[in-house]
């Protein structure tokens, strides 16, 4: 993919101002003398397009505008093909940004990347982002990746104004969850709105609850060791979490059209029963880049009234906190003066406020000031991600390649029959100790 300039720099600023960034740590984002690197090249290789891919350019082009240099894009359909083809080609990018730590941790093993408190102020990253957050970029003592954009996985899309009229609670536990989902049934309504979703790799929703419920009820010990494949999945706790699945997705009149629901119907889709008038379903358990589906389909509705979230409630109410995520993490392969500028650009608080301002982001560092979010359901999600005390990405994409599918299939072959369980859990231990 070509890489996109923008050529009008007041649009630029504009959209810097839009973000918030009105004094101190969250100016204009500039890199300091733009001598430095005048006439350089950073090349940089990533999964974005669309619209993440237009809000990349637009943020980098203030550093280009203020270096001198220039970002050449390599999209890619396959980051950890890409990438490894020009390593052994002699011949990596400067800058990646990954999908995943567990990429990062397989090329951190490789030698391929340098480490960042060679390439950016430790003592300033120590105060943009949260602890939790560093944990994900780094191995083995050494910081490697910093999150460039965050989502949560342990949301749920609600209606703050229906719940209150119907006299419901936000739950604080898992318990206080189905205690909600009995109260609605027995009012005649539907509690969940619950996705597979249809469409490539159809199954990845449902493994995301399932991630967040090992980690609520389990703790981060028990999920790093189950990911990494040291324990099975017969493991009583991680089976006790698709024990806990099944009750909210097989438990008669819990969910929106049963399991033909659950298979036939799209991301997107799954948030409209929540919204319409009358409301058809009363919680969506989604990623939070829901929002963008909300805002697409119901323009009108007032953020924090209309729609809302409320963090995935945990089975151990000493887990409220642990956070399954997905992001991106920017990493450098080429240790170049133009490397160094444009990655301490990204991470710093002013590009992220910046692209905070262009919407459908959320950023982890704690220099952006919550005014550069344009409702108060992003700022709500942001401040939920930097305050998690324990952040783990979704154990789907952490694990080996050959599991991920496997999984994936298997919760929709669950959904359909739930006597298959234990069969599922034995077939997809083997399976993660033969990608190991």
């Amino acid at each position: 993919m070509r890489r996109t300039t923008l050529l009008v720099v007041g649009l630029v600023v504009g959209l810097v101002a839009a973000a918030g960034c009105t004094g101190g740590a969250t100016d204009a984002p500039t890199v300091g003398p733009s001598t430095a690197v005048a006439g350089e090249q950073v090349d940089v290789v990533g999964l974005w397009s669309g619209p993440e891919r237009d809000a990349f350019a637009t943020v980098t082009s203030a550093w280009e505008q203020d270096t001198g240099a220039v970002v050449s894009w390599q999209g890619s359909q396959d980051v950890a093909r890409d990438l490894a083809t020009r390593i052994d080609a002699g011949d990596p990018p400067d800058v990646a940004v990954l999908p995943n730590p567990g990429l990062l941790r397989e090329l951190a093993a490789q030698g391929a990347l340098v480490p960042l408190d060679e390439v950016l102020d430790a003592d300033q990253v120590a105060r943009d982002y949260p602890p939790a957050w560093l944990d994900l970029g780094t191995v083995d003592g050494e910081l490697y990746g910093v999150v460039v954009k965050a989502t949560s996985k342990a949301t749920i899309w609600y209606a703050p104004q229906v719940l209150d009229a119907t006299g419901g609670t936000v739950p604080a536990t898992w318990d206080d969850l189905l205690a909600l989902a009995d109260a609605t049934v027995a009012d005649g309504r539907t509690p969940f709105s619950l996705v597979a979703p249809r469409g490539p790799g159809s199954g990845w929703a449902l493994t995301d609850v399932v991630a967040q419920l090992v980690l609520g009820a389990c703790g981060p010990d028990v999920y790093d060791r189950w990911v990494a494949a040291e324990i099975p999945w017969t493991d009583p706790c991680v089976r006790d979490a698709f024990v806990r699945f099944l009750a909210l997705a097989r438990t008669p009149g819990y969910v929106l059209g049963g399991v033909d629901g659950i298979l036939t119907t799209s991301d997107a889709e799954g948030v409209v029963p929540v919204y319409t008038d009358p409301q058809a379903a009363s919680l969506y358990p989604m990623a939070s880049f829901a929002e963008g589906f909300v805002t697409a389909a119901f323009p009108d509705l007032e953020p924090g009234v209309g729609y809302g979230f409320f963090p995935f409630p945990p089975v151990d109410p000493a887990l409220a906190g642990a956070t399954t995520v997905g992001g991106d993490l920017v990493v450098v392969l080429d240790d170049t003066p133009a490397a160094r500028s444009f990655v301490t650009f990204l991470v710093g608080a002013p590009a992220q406020g910046a692209w905070v301002g262009l919407g459908g982001y959320t950023s982890v560092n704690r220099q952006v000031p919550p005014d550069a979010y344009g409702d108060p359901v992003s700022r709500a999600l942001a401040e939920d991600l930097m305050g998690a005390d324990v952040v783990r990405f979704g154990a789907g994409d952490l694990m080996p390649a050959a599991v991920q599918p496997a999984w994936w299939e298997g919760m929709r072959a669950l959904v359909q029959d739930p006597s298959g369980l234990d069969a599922l859990l034995a077939a997809l231990t083997a399976t993660a100790a033969a990608a190991r």
